[in-house]
């Protein structure tokens, strides 16, 4: 059981790895540093979308609109350690 846990937080943080990467993509795009036009960015930019879209859409239904900014990440890192911490006190501790 513990090996399981041990994978749940490996993921855990790798998403928490996927959330940064689509917030430096999306700066990477806003601020024209790197073109929309090459193929390879298209590709990285859908497989971001397409691993946060479904955990950013019903955080992004919830929150208030705060115009340009986007505090949907930080949310979803913010739930992932706490997700992490439950794991780490509660849970992990009781497996025998």
């Amino acid at each position: 059981m513990r090996a399981i846990l041990d994978i749940v937080l490996i993921l855990l943080q790798l998403y928490v790895y996927v959330v940064l990467a689509s917030v430096v993509y999306s700066y990477l795009i806003a601020f024209n540093i790197i073109s929309r036009r090459n193929a390879m960015v298209v590709a990285i930019g859908d497989a971001l979308y397409r691993l946060t879209e479904p955990v950013y859409a019903p955080i992004r239904r919830r929150l208030p609109s705060f115009g340009a900014l986007d505090f949907t990440p930080f949310i979803v890192i913010l739930l992932v350690m706490l997700i992490e911490r439950v794991i780490v006190y509660y849970i992990y501790p009781n497996v025998f």
